[in-house]
C-alpha cells in the first residue's frame, strides 16, 4: 500500500522491503488461523506485558496461542503527509523516538512508553490532547485486520466501515490488527507546563472549560488532591526553556504538581512523564529511589506481575479505574466519590465527543449531551472487607450516565453489560470477523474469563 503526501511528493523514511516482510508475516499468522484444529479459545502472545490490570485468575494464560510478536516494525512516516504505518507491536516509546526526528509525534501519547499501538486501539487509550482530538483510535485512518477465518481485511471509514468503528474498544474480540495508519501531530523541541490551582470543582471544572472552547493551550490534564484542592496542568509548546527537568528516576512528576508553579520538560519527557506512575510512584523513599529508582517502572511492574501472578491478590484488589464521566455530571459524581472512597489523587482527563461511538448503545447516547468527558482515573484504591468497590463504581457510573474501560475488574452482570455496550453492532461485526467465537465475545473475555470464571 502506497502513501501520497498532501503535495504530491512521497517521502518515505523506511525501504519497501518491509512491506513485503510484513505481508509474510500476516499470511503466516492467517494460514495458522485457517488451519487450527484445536476447539480451544484463541488469545494472544506478545513481546510486552498487557497493559491491563493483572489478575490472577485470568483464563487467557491457558488458551492456545497466536504468536503476534514479531508484528513489531514501523513500515513508513511520511513527515509532509503527517501519518505513520506501523504494526500493533510496536511501542509508543519506538513510535515516538522515530517520528520526533521529523518534528512529529502521534497526536495522542499514552503516558507508558511500553504500551503498544494495538493495545492503545483495543483499550481506546487517551492523554492529553483528548481534549481536542479524543482517543488514539480517533486519529487512525485505517486498519489491516486477520479475521478468525485467516481472512485479511483492509478497514477506513469508506472500506469495511464498521468494522473499522467497532474494532477500537473490543479487546482483541473482533480479530487481529496486524497493521494501522494514524495522524501525527507538529511539535516543538519543548514543553511549557503552568500548574492552575483551584479550591472548588466547580472552578476546576470553569478552568477546564474555558480552554477546551478557547483551544488555547496544546495539552490539558488535571489532578483532584482533596475536595479543596485540584490543579490543571495546561501545557504548550516552545522553541527554548531556560532549564528542564526530568522525572525518570529519583523525581516523580506526579509529586511535582502541587508544589510548583510551572515546569519545562523537553517534548518526549512530557509525553512520558507519568512513565514511573500517574499518582504514586515506587519507591517513596528517596534512598530507595537511588538504588532502584531506574529498575521500578511500568514496564518491569507489569512484566512482574504477568510472571508472578499466582501471588496476586486472590480476593479484594485494589481498585485501578479509569472512569468516563459527562462534564455537567462530574460534580454529582465526584460528590459520591468524595463520601465514599476518599481516596486521592484523582487523575483527570477532558476527553472530547468526537462521534458518538458505535459500540456504545444509542439508548446510552441518548443521555448525553455533553461536548466533553472528564475521565477520571483511580489507582490503587484499597478495598475493605465485605465491600466491593468495583461494582460499586460500576453502579455509580450508570447513575450519572457514565461508562468505564474493560482494562480492570468488571463485574456486570450480561443484561446490564448490553445495555452499555451495543450488542447489535458487536454481533454484526463478530458475525463477519469471527463467527464461531474463536476470539471469546467481549462480554466473556473482560468479565468471565478475566476473573478465572
Amino acid at each position: 500500500m502506497t502513501m501520497e503526501s498532501v503535495s504530491g511528493v512521497r517521502r518515505v523514511e523506511n525501504p519497501s522491503h518491509k512491506e513485503s516482510l510484513h505481508d509474510a508475516k500476516v499470511e503466516r499468522i492467517a494460514r495458522q488461523l485457517r488451519t487450527r484444529t484445536g476447539t480451544r479459545p484463541v488469545s494472544f502472545r506478545k513481546k510486552s506485558p498487557p497493559h491491563q490490570v493483572p489478575k490472577r485468575n485470568d483464563k487467557r494464560r491457558t488458551d492456545e496461542k497466536i504468536d503476534l510478536g514479531d508484528l513489531d516494525q514501523i513500515l513508513e512516516i511520511d513527515p509532509v503527509g503527517m501519518t505513520c504505518t506501523a504494526e500493533p507491536a510496536v511501542t509508543f516509546d519506538e513510535v515516538v523516538q522515530a517520528t520526533l526526528r521529523h518534528g512529529l509525534t502521534p497526536i495522542i501519547v499514552p503516558e507508558h512508553k511500553t504500551i503498544t499501538l494495538g493495545g492503545a486501539v483495543a483499550g481506546c487509550s487517551i492523554e492529553s490532547m483528548s481534549f481536542r482530538h479524543g482517543g488514539f483510535h480517533d486519529t487512525c485512518l485505517e486498519y489491516e485486520i486477520i479475521t478468525a477465518k485467516g481472512e485479511v481485511l483492509y478497514c477506513s471509514p469508506q472500506h469495511h466501515p464498521l468494522v473499522f468503528q467497532m474494532i477500537h474498544g473490543s479487546f482483541g474480540t473482533l480479530g487481529i490488527l496486524s497493521k494501522l495508519r494514524f495522524k501525527l501531530v507538529r511539535v516543538a523541541p519543548y514543553v511549557h507546563v503552568k500548574y492552575e490551582t483551584y479550591d472548588t470543582l466547580e472552578a476546576f471544572q470553569q478552568g477546564i472549560w474555558r480552554h477546551f472552547n478557547a483551544q488555547d493551550v496544546d495539552y490539558l490534564d488535571g489532578q483532584i488532591f482533596s475536595p479543596t484542592k485540584h490543579v490543571l496542568c495546561v501545557g504548550r509548546f516552545v522553541e527554548r526553556a531556560p532549564h528542564v527537568s526530568r522525572y525518570d528516576w529519583l523525581k516523580a512528576y506526579c509529586e511535582s504538581i502541587p508544589r510548583l508553579s510551572e515546569d519545562f520538560l523537553t517534548t518526549y519527557d512530557y509525553l512520558f512523564r507519568y512513565n514511573r506512575g500517574v499518582t504514586h510512584v515506587r519507591p517513596r523513599s528517596l534512598l530507595g529511589r537511588a538504588l532502584f529508582g531506574r529498575l521500578v517502572h511500568s514496564d518491569s511492574v507489569l512484566r512482574a506481575a504477568d510472571r508472578f501472578h499466582r501471588f496476586l491478590p486472590d480476593k479484594n484488589p485494589n481498585v485501578i479505574v479509569d472512569v468516563f464521566v459527562p462534564f455537567s455530571r462530574t460534580a454529582e459524581f465526584m460528590d459520591w466519590y468524595h463520601r465514599e472512597m476518599h481516596f486521592y489523587p484523582v487523575w483527570c482527563v477532558p476527553f472530547r465527543r468526537t462521534r458518538d461511538y458505535e459500540w456504545l448503545t444509542p439508548q446510552w447516547w441518548g443521555g448525553v449531551h455533553d461536548p466533553l468527558f472528564l475521565d477520571l482515573a483511580v489507582y490503587g484504591l484499597p478495598q475493605p472487607d465485605g465491600r466491593n468497590l468495583y461494582k460499586e463504581f460500576e453502579d455509580a457510573l450508570q447513575r450519572v450516565n457514565g461508562t468505564k474501560t474493560l482494562i480492570s475488574y468488571n463485574y456486570y452482570d450480561e443484561e446490564t453489560f448490553w445495555t452499555l455496550w451495543n450488542k447489535e453492532t458487536y454481533q454484526a461485526v463478530k458475525q463477519r470477523t469471527d463467527p464461531d467465537n474463536v476470539f471469546r465475545d467481549l462480554y466473556t473475555k473482560t468479565c468471565r474469563a478475566a476473573l478465572g470464571l
